[in-house]
């Protein structure tokens, strides 16, 4: 795993086993901000990275230059692990929670320019992110929700889906507030 573009490109990634995480690939990485590049402006946007595992993404938002970047994570080895990178890479403006993703949502002040959600495929609740990231309006007016899975989901029929770019067996949804002005 690496950092694939920006400040830090090429910055090796080398997250201890960790449990019970499934780092996105570069592959399917490269693709998605491939997408992502030409729609937004990096250093202007408030990100959010829900199930953050090993910050995989949150690195490559802040090595093109956001520095306003919320990491959330659940589990204290990923955490810790994407604190001492963060510091290492001596990242601006990330914040790293270490707490239940639903419970954030929940929780959340503030609305986001761009959220990613990244869960584990076998979460037997993965299917309500996109509803409770609306419900709760986290997205900020022509901002994005794009969440990894696989192909046993299928968004298209949700009010709020845009597309989906399919990289194997990993999916990228992209959400948005209204569909119809994109």
């Amino acid at each position: 795993m690496r950092i694939i573009s920006g400040n830090h490109k090429g910055y090796r990634l080398n997250p201890p086993h960790l449990d019970p995480t499934r780092p996105t690939t570069d592959f399917a990485k490269e693709g998605l901000f491939n997408v992502i590049n030409n729609y937004f402006n990096y250093e202007n946007i408030v990100m959010l990275d829900l199930f953050g595992g090993t910050g995989g993404i949150s690195f490559e938002f802040a090595s093109r230059g956001c520095t306003d970047i919320t990491t959330v994570e659940m589990h204290k080895q990923c955490v810790d692990f994407i604190r001492k990178t963060s510091a290492t890479l001596k990242l601006q403006g990330h914040n790293v929670i270490q707490g239940d993703v639903f419970t954030f949502i929940e929780n959340a002040y503030r609305k986001y320019d761009f959220i990613f959600a990244g869960p584990p495929y076998p979460l037997p609740t993965l299917a309500t992110i996109p509803d409770k990231i609306f419900e709760h309006n986290l997205i900020d007016g022509k901002g994005w929700f794009i969440m990894e899975h696989n192909p046993k989901h299928n968004f298209e029929s949700h009010p709020h889906f845009w597309k989906t770019r399919n990289y194997g067996t990993t999916i990228f949804t992209t959400f948005v507030n209204d569909p119809a002005n994109y």
